[in-house]
């Protein structure tokens, strides 16, 4: 989908990517929480009117891969191209996912690039050759240290991860000089505290650095699905050094050098805890052997739980996502996880949970919101909006609740990746506004046919209609359908404009929707949900 919104030319863009997705199977809602995350700051930051690239893709080579279209009878590549073209753009798509490029790590644009990388670490001496042997994990496509194994009943090494015994691989390899980059990671992680969050994620990756590093093995020389390395093609580039390489390469590194200087780094890098040590501790390093910045933060999100364990295919308790949307719809799928879960943490998730938050915030108070206002403008004011008149106390509270909501808002989701704090601000303002009605009530005042008792109905709900048109612009990233939905049946598209084109830091100034406006009452925003079928 194309990214939408007025940009500010000539400075660096706001570059936000996910991890790139392995595919050796569909995707599940773990893949898509960091995607809707990364997709709600990038629409964030584009409604600011900043100038943004959202990168996401898949990681396509390694031996689980091969492994995984052996056992379903295609080739590789055969298998990679299936899962892309029918499971993972498909899925983005549904989710309206705004991203600006999606990168294969099959493609040429890629493979040509990441061979130019590690043949110029190599020629810096950077890279030997040397031989290693320890446990493997082929589902994580990493060598594990013996700490980090867990054991079986039966004494059999298990990765702690993937719950499956470990591989003894021994290979002789070409190697990374990753252990003499400690110092200096530390020296960066000590100057730029917030480069790794949450905090405990720092905590982690800095305890993990300082009790010393291993030289990374580069190259795989006991399979051959990956990119040849260009001075010894008996080997294939390690896969997480292909992958990491993907921020570079899909952003113009030694292709297109306007658009790698406008672009690189990325801001920030979203990515599963379980992968973190990668994106802070190798990626960086990797980066200044060969004199690129770093980037700017990498944020790690927590596992989805159900039952109590990490969602994956391994352990069959992933979930379609489109199992949820076609219950609750595309739009609350994507506020419902950013809303129960604090970036960063772990959460767990429940349809009871989903449907409680469902029917309470966006049906009862946001949704009912919306019909509510709508139906008393048409029904008092034939469905042209008045204009406020004579703003009292509780008029200004709302003005001052609105201009809080958008500061909270702003910093929390923009700056701070904090998504949840972000909607709850919104809809505590949602709130507000709902209680201003109650309190107010216009029913009662339409009563009032006098000249004073029509202005007072007026004021109320242009004071209501005006905080929806703010609620509009700030949900608006996280629920594009129907705050669009909404924004329509305001009149706000004829009198204001694209919603996407409204600045979410001016949202708050009070007084855009213009009086005179055509109010109409659209569907509703957050039907009623039906018991879901049960099998």
């Amino acid at each position: 989908m194309a990214a939408t919104g007025s940009e500010k030319q000539g400075s660096k863009a706001f570059y936000v990517s996910t991890p790139i997705y392995y595919v050796n199977d569909a995707p599940h809602l773990g893949h898509a929480y960091t995607t809707v995350a990364g997709d709600v700051l990038t629409r964030w930051h584009r409604q600011r009117g900043e100038k943004v690239w959202y990168l996401t893709g898949t990681d396509e080579h390694g031996q689980k891969i091969m492994r995984t279209a052996e056992a379903n009878g295609v080739t590789p590549q055969e298998w990679c191209d299936k899962l892309v073209e029918e499971a993972w753009k498909p899925l983005w798509e549904h989710l309206d996912i705004a991203n600006d490029d999606f990168i294969r790590t099959t493609q040429k644009r890629h493979t040509d690039r990441v061979q130019e990388f590690v043949q110029d670490l190599y020629d810096k001496g950077e890279i030997y050759k040397g031989g290693y042997e320890g446990p493997y994990c082929v589902g994580c496509e990493e060598y594990k240290l013996p700490g980090d194994l867990i054991e079986a009943e039966d004494g059999t090494k298990l990765c702690p991860i993937h719950k499956k015994p470990v591989e003894i691989l021994k290979e002789e390899n070409y190697f990374f000089k990753l252990s003499e980059y400690g110092p200096k990671l530390l020296e960066f992680y000590e100057a730029n505290p917030g480069f790794v969050q949450p905090e405990s994620a720092r905590n982690e990756v800095v305890n993990f650095v300082k009790q010393g590093l291993q030289d990374l093995s580069i190259s795989r020389s006991t399979f051959d699905w990956g990119i040849p390395i260009p001075w010894d093609d008996k080997h294939v580039i390690y896969v997480w050094v292909d992958a990491l390489l993907n921020y570079a390469t899909a952003v113009g590194y030694n292709e297109n050098p306007a658009k790698f200087e406008e672009t690189f780094p990325a801001n920030v890098h979203l990515v599963g805890k379980d992968i973190l040590r990668f994106h802070a501790v190798i990626w960086p390093a990797m980066l200044m052997a060969q004199g690129l910045p770093v980037p700017g933060r990498v944020a790690a999100n927590g596992w989805l739980m159900v039952g109590g364990e990490k969602m994956s295919k391994s352990n069959l308790t992933g979930i379609k996502p489109q199992d949820l949307t076609s219950h609750f719809g595309v739009d609350a799928y994507r506020w419902y996880f950013l809303r129960a879960i604090a970036f960063g943490s772990d959460g767990s998730f429940s349809w009871e949970d989903f449907t409680a938050r469902y029917t309470s915030e966006l049906a009862n108070d946001y949704g009912n919101l919306a019909s509510r206002v709508a139906a008393m403008v048409g029904k008092y004011f034939g469905g042209e909006l008045p204009a406020a008149t004579a703003d009292g106390d509780a008029e200004k509270a709302v003005h001052e609740g609105l201009a809080k909501a958008v500061a909270t808002a702003d910093a929390k989701i923009g700056e701070e990746l904090d998504f949840q704090g972000g909607i709850l601000a919104i809809f505590d303002f949602v709130k507000q506004v709902n209680g201003y009605i109650t309190e107010q009530e216009p029913w009662k005042v339409a009563k009032d046919e006098s000249e004073e008792g029509r202005a007072r109905l007026a004021t109320i709900l242009y004071t209501a209609a005006e905080s929806l048109r703010a609620v509009a612009v700030l949900l608006n990233p996280i629920m594009p359908e129907t705050s669009q939905a909404l924004w329509e049946s305001l009149g706000a598209e004829a009198s204001l404009g694209a919603l996407a084109a409204q600045p979410v830091q001016d949202a708050g100034e009070w007084g855009k929707l213009p009086a005179g406006t055509t109010v109409t009452k659209g569907a509703i925003l957050f039907p009623r949900l039906e018991d879901p079928k049960k099998d």
